[in-house]
């Protein structure tokens, strides 16, 4: 049974728990520049490289791997969100993608095979694929329009990169996350499917979309339905929506994205928003309770938690949702759905 049937198995009898975030449970740790570089000969300042530590201090990552499944999740994420050459260039550390992509891949696959030989039920990785810091849609020069900082090709062979390292540690999926600008996942979601075929076995892909400001739209200016229309020719296993917002602020997006899906829905959101310091507030108990106020309405089959959120807010979410019935995946009629930055429905 492949990893894609286990996991359909088991999301048509329960709410399956994604993890966390990864940037809070690495800052209390409290690490120091020296630890970040490690015995690694690198020109920039690596403090904040949370990717690097991977190679760098694997114990800490599959510390976190370990304490998010211990806290009852049934999938984790590599800690590889800019494992690309694009992002790693501010570190100078873009001949190492290949080897934290793979490494990051293997620290969670551990972590998993672990919990799984503890009791028995089967844990899933997916490939953590962030957006990068460009955008394919939109000049950062307001004085130039149509000026691009990199181009869909050049994305598309970036991505294509970790994507081929990722399938090689070992994971499960390939999960294209964050996405602010449609195009840019649309690279990855290629790249995903050509770096599968090349593999020569299943490595099912994921899509979560991010919502930029109260509009509903990402930064691209699509909302959630355009989004979904524009990229569900690849098939995903699953769609949804991460970060930017806490469960309260998500839900009526949800709502829409679960109406239109033909597919399983993954939802992350972030411990409510940042206070003044940037720091989050939002305590486990109450993240439960408003995924909780999803899982009544039926609108998901996976969640788990973005910024802020901690294996604290996971235990909680699994202990509230318990025994709950899963969303249902509608079946939806034959019409022509396409998208503008709006969705559109041409029906006969």
């Amino acid at each position: 049974m492949t990893a894609e049937d286990q996991l359909r198995k088991l999301a048509a009898e329960k709410i399956l728990i994604f993890d966390g975030g990864y940037g809070t449970s690495i800052q209390k740790h409290g690490l120091t520049e020296a630890d970040y570089r490690g015995d690694l000969d690198l020109p920039k300042d690596q403090k904040g490289n949370n990717d690097l530590l991977c190679l760098t201090r694997p114990d800490i990552v599959e510390g976190i791997h370990t304490a998010y499944l211990e806290a009852g999740a049934d999938m984790v994420e590599t800690n590889t969100f800019s494992s690309t050459k694009i992002a790693m260039a501010d570190y100078g550390c873009e001949h190492l993608v290949w080897d934290i992509n793979v490494a990051a891949a293997k620290l969670a696959r551990s972590a998993c095979e672990k919990a799984t030989a503890k009791d028995g039920q089967p844990r899933f990785v997916a490939g953590s694929i962030g957006p990068t810091n460009k955008t394919l849609s939109i000049s950062p020069d307001v004085n130039d329009p149509a000026y691009r900082e990199v181009d869909y090709d050049t994305l598309k062979a970036d991505y294509r990169e970790q994507c081929d390292a990722l399938i090689a540690g070992g994971v499960d999926f390939l999960l294209v996350e964050t996405c602010f600008d449609t195009l840019n996942a649309k690279a990855a979601g290629m790249a995903a499917r050509e770096a599968e075929a090349a593999a020569g076995r299943p490595v099912p892909l994921m899509l979560s979309f991010t919502i930029t400001d109260m509009s509903g739209r990402n930064l691209s200016g699509h909302t959630i339905n355009a989004f979904w229309y524009s990229l569900r020719h690849l098939k995903p296993l699953t769609i949804g929506v991460n970060c930017a917002f806490g469960a309260d602020l998500l839900r009526p997006y949800l709502s829409e994205l679960s109406k239109n899906a033909d597919t399983l829905i993954l939802a992350y959101p972030n411990a409510g928003l940042p206070n003044e310091l940037g720091q989050y507030d939002e305590l486990p108990e109450t993240t439960a309770k408003l995924i909780r106020d999803w899982v009544d309405e039926g609108l998901v089959n996976m969640v788990g938690g973005c910024c802020g959120t901690t294996p604290a807010h996971i235990g909680a979410v699994a202990r509230a949702l318990a025994g709950e019935k899963p969303r249902t995946v509608p079946e939806l009629p034959v019409v022509t759905r396409l998208a503008g930055l709006e969705p559109m429905h041409i029906a006969a």
